[in-house]
């Protein structure tokens, strides 16, 4: 069997060209069996609804992760990971179907996200939205302190010394680098 192209399940289509709908399947019809798997593309984690300004940072710090959003549903915050299971099959189906996990088995057609027009209530996929958002929420940031811990300011630390193959650290050539030159490098 031939491995389908790269994301040839995201982008499958019906006969007509168009995204299939339940509408145009008989009732009781397996929708897995005409779907592009989107349920097995990523991870959902419910997360708490952040209300200060220091949480809506850990949400934007998510999203300075690669394969990272953030959805509202129904009120209910969700940090989505978007991986693909390691059991979804070449032609998209599960690999595991008898003993998948209960997660799994707990999904149901009528709610999944078959048809592409299942939207979030909201979707946050970059951190400058976040931030945007906590500030119609919860007005401007306050202005940080440059002080750290306790008002202390810490100070910043040369970088460390390159270890050498031997573990002792290497000293900086005349040139400033850590490692000699080699013969006729500029």
């Amino acid at each position: 069997m031939t491995r389908p192209p790269p994301n040839y399940w995201l982008r499958r289509k019906g006969a007509g060209g168009q995204a299939p709908r339940r509408a145009d399947f008989p009732a009781g019809t397996n929708l897995c069996l005409h779907c592009p798997a989107k349920c097995c593309h990523y991870i959902a984690l419910h997360i708490d609804t952040p209300s200060t300004w220091d949480e809506f940072d850990t949400v934007r710090w998510f999203l300075l992760h690669e394969h990272t959003a953030v959805f509202v549903d129904g009120g209910t915050w969700y940090l989505m990971v978007y991986t693909t299971c390691r059991e979804l099959r070449p032609d998209g189906l599960c690999g595991i179907y008898p003993t998948r996990p209960k997660i799994c088995r707990d999904y149901s057609m009528e709610e999944c996200e078959f048809e592409e027009g299942s939207v979030y209530d909201q979707l946050f996929e970059v951190p400058q939205q976040v931030e945007e958002y906590a500030e119609a929420l919860l007005g401007p940031r306050p202005a940080e302190s440059s002080a750290g811990v306790n008002g202390v300011t810490l100070p910043v630390l040369p970088a460390p010394l390159p270890i050498a193959n031997n573990g002792s650290p290497r000293r900086p050539h005349r040139s400033g680098s850590a490692s000699p030159r080699l013969s006729g490098a500029p």
